[in-house]
């Protein structure tokens, strides 16, 4: 736990201010896409089937919809960053490997889909280590514990 608390601390003090204005983006594309996932449920399903997974075709795609829009409705708000960017993770490293790699960089037919999954998944990574910022409730929830504790 001493490891996770100096990363903590060692992300919180290292951080420009650009970088809450990056979460905030960040966090209203991935819920954009959790929305757009919701949408087309069934596309997502048979996406995610082609791996003959079964039935759990149908609870992963739940769980992406879930954590692409609850996670980044919390990413925009800066509540829970670190755990809702390790959340998505998962769902951005299958993006990129198991769904958009097979179609290479730069195919006609991907239209980015796996650079803008690269993206997202770095910046998810990013902000796992950073935190939220200044502009976050995770700041507000921060100061207002030290000032109860003097």
């Amino acid at each position: 736990m001493n490891f996770l608390a100096n990363i903590e601390t060692w992300g919180n003090s290292h951080r420009p201010m650009l970088l809450d204005y990056v979460r905030i983006v960040l966090g209203a594309f991935v819920t954009y896409k959790g929305m757009t996932f919701m949408a087309n449920i069934d596309q997502l399903q048979s996406l995610i089937g082609g791996y003959d997974l079964l039935f759990a075709s149908v609870a992963l795609a739940h769980y992406v919809v879930f954590v692409h829009i609850i996670g980044g409705a919390l990413l925009v708000l800066g509540l829970f960053t670190r755990v809702m960017a390790l959340l998505n993770v998962p769902v951005l490293i299958g993006a990129v490997f198991l769904v958009n790699y097979p179609s290479g960089f730069m195919s006609m037919g991907n239209h980015f889909e796996l650079e803008i999954s690269l993206l997202v998944l770095v910046g998810l990574l990013l902000f796992a280590v950073f935190g939220a910022g200044k502009l976050s409730i995770d700041q507000m929830r921060r100061r207002e514990a030290e000032l109860n504790s003097h």
